[in-house]
């Protein structure tokens, strides 16, 4: 079986859960890894194994265990949900991925500012995941506060076999329309 790793890029409430979630229930065997899972995990019953300061190691490790269970244990494509924005972390995930026998593909969520405002201020979603932060407010400022690391950072398709980019709901079915196709036609090549 040809395999599909599908890597989500892009900031907090752009969409990459949501998306992430409909992909694995229309890509026949896939299963949906997100970090933000093993954030509250870790925040819930480990707080007193986080970091204080700098990058959540702990977090980055849980992530790293689970996705190498399933590349190795499994058979299943993989959806890898989380923000994924530093580009050098980004380009050894992918590589490491495409050593695996995996093909690559980038979805990147470059939704307008103005809805990404509204969906922080209108959010439900559980503040569990936070070991810093206040708000899904602060989080969206700190991610959007350095143009130049965005723009330094940016995904370009050459970092994956396939690239995709969301800018509004509108684009969310045909992307995953695209990638059921992509894991069809790999399968029938392999046959």
């Amino acid at each position: 079986m040809t395999r599909l790793a599908v890597v989500t890029v892009g900031v907090t409430h752009s969409g990459k859960s949501t998306f992430a979630r409909a992909l694995e229930q229309q890509l026949h065997h896939s299963i949906v890894i997100d970090q933000d899972n093993h954030a509250e995990f870790i925040n819930s019953y480990y707080t007193k194994l986080r970091p204080k300061e700098g990058p959540n190691q702990l977090k980055y490790a849980v992530t790293q265990t689970i996705v190498n269970y399933a590349i190795h244990q499994t058979d299943a494509h993989l959806i890898l949900c989380n923000s994924n924005r530093d580009r050098e972390g980004r380009l050894q995930l992918l590589k490491n991925l495409q050593r695996e026998g995996f093909i690559t593909l980038l979805v990147e969520f470059d939704l307008p500012d103005h809805i990404l405002q509204q969906r922080v201020a209108s959010s439900e979603r559980s503040m569990k995941i936070f070991r810093s932060a206040s708000s899904f407010e602060e989080v969206l400022r700190r991610q959007k506060s350095d143009p130049l690391r965005d723009a330094m950072n940016k995904p370009a398709a050459e970092e994956a076999d396939f690239m995709y980019t969301i800018r509004s709901t509108n684009d969310v079915q045909p992307t995953i329309e695209q990638i059921n196709h992509i894991a069809i036609e790999k399968e029938l090549e392999r046959k």
